[in-house]
């Protein structure tokens, strides 16, 4: 299962990637990047790893989702600077999508290892202390800190300078909120994930010792 669990990460972050610089809006006063719908699924994919596998095997998972998003970005690279055909009319649009600006690049992947081994820290902290009890408090306490950090980091490191303190803590504070209420939504989701875990692996177990005798 944790193959499973690393491939899902590994994809949803370079989806998230991808698909960052779109911007959409919740009324008239929320504007955030397509990739905060994706991103945020990938810390409960984190909290099961920490929960099941331990937090060597958490590590392990976001140095991954590190090395992936450095190879992405260095073949999306070489892609756009490949001599267009003749035929392809859509450089222009290519480039466009998928070239992000450096600045944008490097908030990105300091914000990603801060605030995900934070979140692996905190919940593997909260998981000494209680054990198999609270997962919801630790779950969401590890997140919602760990989100903090990221959407602090990301957007300062990647717009300051270009707009006012005032717009900046506003940026901050209505991203943070959006992610603080989908992460409470995904506590279900790490729950679903843990129990079925720990039951496939009882199967298996039981099934090793059925052999065995």
């Amino acid at each position: 299962m944790i193959l499973y669990l690393n491939g899902i990460f590994v994809g949803l972050l370079i989806l998230a990637n991808i698909v960052a610089v779109k911007l959409f809006s919740i009324g008239s006063w929320v504007m955030l990047p397509a990739a905060v719908i994706i991103y945020i699924f990938t810390y409960p994919i984190i909290d099961v790893i920490v929960e099941v596998y331990g937090k060597k095997e958490a590590r392990r998972t976001v140095n991954a989702g590190l090395i992936m998003q450095i190879l992405a970005l260095i073949f999306i690279t070489i892609t756009i600077n490949l001599p267009a055909a003749p035929i392809f009319n859509d450089q222009e649009s290519f480039q466009t999508i998928l070239n992000g600006s450096f600045r944008v690049i490097i908030a990105s992947l300091i914000s990603y290892v801060v605030s995900q081994n934070l979140d692996v820290f905190v919940f593997n902290k909260l998981k000494t202390i209680h054990g198999q009890k609270k997962l919801w408090l630790r779950n969401n306490a590890s997140t919602m800190l760990s989100q903090l950090l990221d959407t602090t980091i990301f957007i300062t490191i990647a717009f300051y300078g270009t707009m006012s303190i005032a717009v900046l803590g506003s940026l901050i504070l209505t991203q943070y909120v959006f992610k603080f209420f989908a992460s409470m939504a995904t506590t279900p989701i790490v729950y679903l994930l843990v129990n079925l875990i720990r039951k496939q692996e009882t199967v298996v177990s039981m099934q090793k010792e059925t052999l065995v005798k």
